[in-house]
C-alpha cells in the first residue's frame, strides 16, 4: 500500500474534475513517510480513493496526478505508455510528422505533470519541473532513446520553478553524445541556430511556430520593429515575408549574436535588418519621443507575472508596451502582441489592450486571436496548460 494523502472534506472537488494539482492547504494529513517526490494515493477522510500522484513536500502543489484508475501502478510502463502516447499525438497534428523541431511532452496537457520534452532535429532536450518528475528522470530519459532514436539527451532542469519544490540546477547530457554548441534547425522553411545548452528554456520558442508563419503572412512591404525578438525567430520570419526593413530589439547582446546568425543563415540583406541592445520600455518611449513610427510592431515579451499576486504589476507592464507600441504604429498598421503569463488570461489581456488603446487615444480592431502551437496541446480539465494568447490588432 502507497503513503497517502488525506484530502479535507470539500476539496476533493477539483480531483474529480480530474484537475492535477493538489494544494497544501487541501491536504489534511499526510499518512506514512513518503519520499519526496514518490507515489502517493489521495483519499477521502473515508480512505475512499481518488487518484494517485507524485509527492512534493515543499510546494505548495503538495501533489501532482499521475492516474485517477486505482489499478494503474506507477512503474516503468506507466512512463512508456503516456510517453508513446503523447509521440503519437504529435504524428497526428497536420503538417507536424517528421518535424525538426517540435514539442514531444508539454507537462500536465500530457498527463505527465511537470515534464516537458522538445526534440531538435536528432536530439532531445527535457525539462523535469516537479519533484515527481526528477524522481523518474533517469527512466524517463531512459525510455524516451528506447522509443525514439536520437544521438542524445540533454537536460535543462534550470527553470526557476524548481526552487519552490527545492530542487537543484541540473544540465548535461543524460544519454547518448554530447550536444553541439549549436544546433540547426528548420522551420516554416526557415533555418535557425538553437542553443540548447545556454539559451531560454530550451533553446527555442518552440510554442510560437503557427504565429510566426502568420506574421511571415503580414509583413511584404511593411517596416516591422521586432520587440523582445530573443534569437530572431518573428525578425526571420518577417524578412521571409518580404519586409521592407526589420528593427529588432533585445537586451541580451547574446540573444541578438544569434538572431544576426540566423538573417545571415537565411541569406538574407544585411541592410534590411537592423539590431539594437536595449531594455524595450526604454527604447520604445526613446522611439515615441523621437517621433519614429512603423507599419507592424512585434510585442512578444517575456513571463510577467509568474503567481496570482504578480498580476496587478503584469498588467501595468503589459499595458504600458502595448500603449507605447500603440502610438508609435502608423494608421493601418498592425500590431502583433503576446502574453505568455499563465495568471493573465485571454479575456483579461484584451481588457489590458482596450486600456492601453483608449489611453493612447487610438480606436483598434482585433483582427486575430493567437494561441500556441498544437504541439502544446490544452488538456480540458487543465486550463492552465493555455498560457500563450496573442492578439493581431489593427490601428485605425
Amino acid at each position: 500500500m502507497h503513503p497517502a494523502l488525506i484530502i479535507k472534506p470539500g476539496r476533493e472537488k477539483s480531483l474529480l474534475r480530474h484537475h492535477p494539482w493538489v494544494f497544501s492547504g487541501g491536504v489534511a494529513d499526510v499518512v506514512g513517510d513518503p519520499e519526496q517526490g514518490s507515489t502517493v494515493d489521495l483519499l477521502t477522510l473515508d480512505n475512499h480513493f481518488l487518484a494517485r500522484g507524485a509527492y512534493s513536500p515543499y510546494s505548495q502543489i503538495q501533489a501532482r496526478v499521475w492516474t485517477w484508475d486505482e489499478n494503474e501502478p506507477i512503474n516503468e510502463d506507466f512512463f512508456r505508455g503516456r510517453l508513446r502516447r503523447a509521440i503519437e499525438l504529435r504524428e497526428m497534428i497536420p503538417g507536424w510528422k517528421g518535424s525538426g523541431a517540435s514539442r514531444l511532452v508539454h507537462a500536465e496537457s500530457d498527463r505527465l505533470p511537470g515534464l516537458i520534452v522538445d526534440r531538435y532535429g536528432d536530439w532531445l532536450v527535457i525539462q523535469a519541473l516537479s519533484s515527481g518528475i526528477e524522481y523518474w528522470r533517469m527512466t524517463i530519459a531512459s525510455l524516451l532513446a528506447e522509443l525514439l532514436p536520437v544521438q542524445g539527451i540533454y537536460e535543462r532542469s534550470d527553470a526557476d520553478v524548481r526552487d519552490l519544490e527545492k530542487l537543484p540546477e541540473r544540465c548535461g547530457t543524460l544519454h547518448g553524445e554530447v550536444v553541439p554548441a549549436r544546433l540547426r534547425i528548420q522551420e516554416n522553411g526557415l533555418d535557425y541556430w538553437v542553443d540548447i545548452q545556454g539559451g531560454h528554456k530550451t533553446g527555442f520558442y518552440l510554442d510560437q511556430r503557427v504565429n510566426r508563419w502568420r506574421l511571415r503572412q503580414l509583413s511584404a512591404g511593411k517596416d516591422v520593429l521586432d520587440c523582445f525578438c530573443y534569437t530572431g525567430g518573428f525578425t526571420v520570419s518577417a524578412l521571409a515575408g518580404r519586409a521592407n526593413s526589420v528593427l529588432a530589439v533585445d537586451a541580451s547582446a547574446a540573444a541578438l549574436g544569434l538572431a544576426r546568425e540566423n538573417c545571415k543563415l537565411n541569406e538574407f540583406p544585411q541592410d534590411q535588418v537592423e539590431f539594437l541592445e536595449g531594455d524595450v520600455f526604454h527604447v520604445l518611449r526613446r522611439f515615441r519621443d523621437m517621433g519614429r513610427s512603423f507599419d507592424l510592431v512585434v510585442l512578444d515579451p517575456p513571463k510577467f507575472a509568474s503567481s496570482a499576486s504578480q498580476v496587478e504589476k503584469a498588467a501595468r507592464g503589459y499595458k504600458d508596451i502595448n500603449l507605447l507600441a500603440l502610438k508609435l504604429l502608423r494608421p493601418a498598421g498592425i500590431l502583433v502582441t503576446f502574453s505568455c503569463s499563465g495568471s493573465i488570461d485571454a479575456e483579461l489581456f484584451q481588457r489590458i489592450i482596450f486600456a492601453a488603446a483608449q489611453d493612447a487615444g487610438v480606436d483598434a480592431q482585433i483582427l486575430e486571436r493567437l494561441f500556441q502551437a498544437p504541439d502544446h496541446p490544452v488538456l480540458l480539465s487543465f486550463p492552465e496548460g493555455s498560457y500563450l494568447k496573442g492578439l493581431i490588432v489593427c490601428k485605425h
